[in-house]
Parts: structure tokens; sequence; C-alpha cells
């Protein structure tokens, strides 16, 4: 089976392609999908489960030709330096501010001045702070933004705020590449103001995709002008392109902060294929294409879905996962140990790569209950007059 893969994958290259990368770069997805048959071949496979790979690879295949591509371009553009971008994409301290959201109201505050956000008449230095970044194309006022928003106002245990970078990373993605390290430098600079008057031990930084990076950047920055390190940092996604083992632009680790989780929901395409964090959560699996998804936009911005979902009272245990390396192998029943929750209430001691089930729709976390709060449907957390 292998190798008719490895012929279907060829003959959709070519072999007069010269580009700067192989074809197990390429199709790293498919080659795992390929593995995990023939590893596991004494198995029953499920028909949902077949589904599942003829779907990859048949949708997914394209789009992990693209994302490689996509990825050298990147590369090149960002190896020949910052100069290389115009001057007026090129983030400005000043630019960029924290956003105090509650369910009515937005405030901004400048980086600098980071500190008047404990003056504001909605926080309560006695509760966690949460900060979470958007991705490449996004501005402060995205969907995203509104649906963590919501979760986490209707929740009402925290200070939200929102990372506003204006339009830096809504401009080429290498561009915006480039940016998302330049700006955590900057959120770095604001964390260092924020942290004389809270308590860092109840600050949270959350990322998805460049924002993902945005955050990871901001730790780095943040332990070498403080020499501390930031307590705890959740990776949506983290963007794949231009972001590379050896690559000038590093992707969001465990080395970052004390503790990192990451949810990978469109490994090898837009988000990282390879575990990095204190733990990993492959919800899917290994497939780049969530169930109920037939682009990689819709599987990438699932993690935000997903982590949104278990903010919300009773929805915490929505997402229970097993250590585990494949989906194949989980419902097969061939992972052993206790199941751990993904999202709002993973454990901090929590390490390794675990692997979940996850619905085409909502509740997307297989473990709801019937007391289930329906993100798309609740008003918990809006204005309500």
């Amino acid at each position: 089976m292998k190798s008719i893969i490895i012929f279907l994958l060829l003959a959709t290259i070519g072999a007069n392609v010269a580009l700067n990368f192989t074809i197990f770069d390429l199709l790293h997805s498919v080659d795992e999908i390929a593995k995990a048959i023939i590893a596991k071949a004494s198995y029953d496979l499920r028909p949902d489960y077949i589904f599942r790979i003829i779907e990859n690879l048949v949708a997914g295949l394209p789009l992990q030709i693209a994302s490689s591509v996509a990825n050298e371009i990147c590369v090149a553009v960002i190896n020949q330096g910052r100069d290389k971008t115009p001057d007026k994409y090129a983030p400005v301290l000043t630019d960029i501010k924290f956003q105090m959201r509650t369910a009515c109201d937005k405030r901004n505050f400048a980086l600098e001045n980071a500190t008047a956000l404990t003056a504001d008449k909605s926080f309560d230095r006695t509760k966690p702070t949460v900060i979470f970044a958007t991705g490449w194309t996004t501005t402060i006022n995205s969907s995203q933004q509104e649906a963590l928003t919501k979760a986490y106002n209707c929740r009402g245990d925290v200070n939200y705020i929102a990372l506003d970078f204006g339009e830096y990373l809504n401009t080429l993605y290498s561009w915006s590449a480039q940016n998302s390290e330049v700006i955590g430098k900057y959120v770095a600079q604001g964390l260092q103001h924020l942290t004389t008057v809270i308590d860092i031990a109840n600050l949270h930084l959350i990322g998805h995709s460049l924002g993902a990076q945005i955050v990871g950047s901001a730790a780095r920055h943040y332990r070498v002008l403080t020499g501390n390190s930031l307590p705890y940092v959740t990776g949506l996604d983290p963007a794949l392109p231009c972001f590379n083992k050896g690559e000038r632009l590093t992707t969001l680790s465990a080395s970052d902060a004390d503790f990192v989780d990451i949810i990978h929901t469109d490994p090898g395409i837009l988000g990282q294929w390879k575990p990095s964090g204190s733990v990993d959560f492959y919800a899917g699996g290994h497939f780049a294409l969530q169930p109920g998804c037939f682009s990689a936009s819709c599987s990438h911005s699932r993690a935000v879905t997903y982590y949104a979902e278990s903010v919300y009272p009773n929805d915490e245990y929505d997402f229970l996962a097993k250590r585990c390396d494949s989906l194949l192998s989980l419902q097969a029943g061939r992972c052993k140990g206790n199941s751990y929750p993904m999202g709002y209430a993973v454990p901090h001691n929590l390490r390794g790569k675990f692997v979940l089930a996850v619905n085409d729709k909502p509740p997307y976390g297989k473990n709801a209950g019937v007391d289930f709060t329906n993100p798309e449907t609740t008003t918990c957390g809006t204005c309500v007059a």
C-alpha cells in the first residue's frame, strides 16, 4: 500500500520539479498515515477510519504540497533579512496594546503603560489574567477573539486581555511571520511592567497560529529581560510555515515557559506537526483535516473552537485524551493509562503526546455531558442588559 501511495505522490509532483526539499519533507503527514496502516495492519480498521485516510489523502495531499512550497518561499524571504520588509509593515511599540475585555466593554492600554490595567474598574488583581493573541490576517475584532472573550467572560473568574497588534499580521505571510517575533519582544516589555503589579504566577498567555508564535517569542524575551520564566503558555495549532528547527524563526516549545501545552488540529499544513510542548494534544489524531472540515483553514481554526468550548462551565472535561501514538491505536483500545483533559482543565504536571477523538459538530468534545454549555447558543458571557 505504501508503494502505491508513494507512486501517486511522485506522479502528483512530477519528476522535473526543482525544489529545495524532498518528497518526504513535502508529504510527511501522508507518509505517517501509510506507516500507521502498515504498522497496525493486524487491527480491524473501522470504516470511519478508512474514510478519514482516504479523505486526507485526496484533500490533504495538495494542501501539504502547497504548505511545503509556501514554507520554502517564506524561509527564503526571511533569510534575506528584516530590511526586505517595507517600513510601513514593521511593528512600532506604541501601536501594540493590551485590550481589557468584559462582556460589555473594551478598553485599550499601551504596553508602555501596562500597569494602568490594574486601575481599570473591571480588573481584579486577585484573579488570574489571560492574554490571547490571534493569528495571520486577523485583527483585534476577529471571530476567534470574540469566541474566547465570550467563553472567559462566561466563567467570570479571570481578567481577559486581548492583544491588539493592529494590522501587522494582516499583510504578506513572510512579513507577518517576521513581525510575530518583534511583536513578541514588545509584548514582553509590556509584561515586564505588568508583572510589577500582579502576581506572575496568575498569568496565562494563549496564542493561535502566528499568535502562538507571538506568545512564544514574548515568553523568551521576558526571560531575557527579567531572568524569570512565565508560568503558563498555550499554543493553539502554532503556525508551521517559516517556523522550523534551525531556521531564523523559532517555534513555540516547552523551554519557553514553565508549562507549555499545545493543541494540534492541522498538523503538517498550517500547523506544526512535531510535538514541541510540555504536553501535545493531537485532536482527531495526526490527520490534517478535522472531522467536519474540508479545508486547512477550517481545521486550523478548530484549535480555538475546541479550546473555547473547554472554557465554558460544565465543559471543562469534554475533551479527554490518552497518551497514545495514533487515533487508530486509541480507537482499537491499545492506549492504556488514564484519560486527561485537553484545554482549560489540563493538569500542569502532564507531559508527553496525547491523542483524542472529536465530534464534527458541537459538542466537539466526545465526553460532553447532558449539562453541556453550547458556545454557539448560550448567552452566557454576552452583554445582556
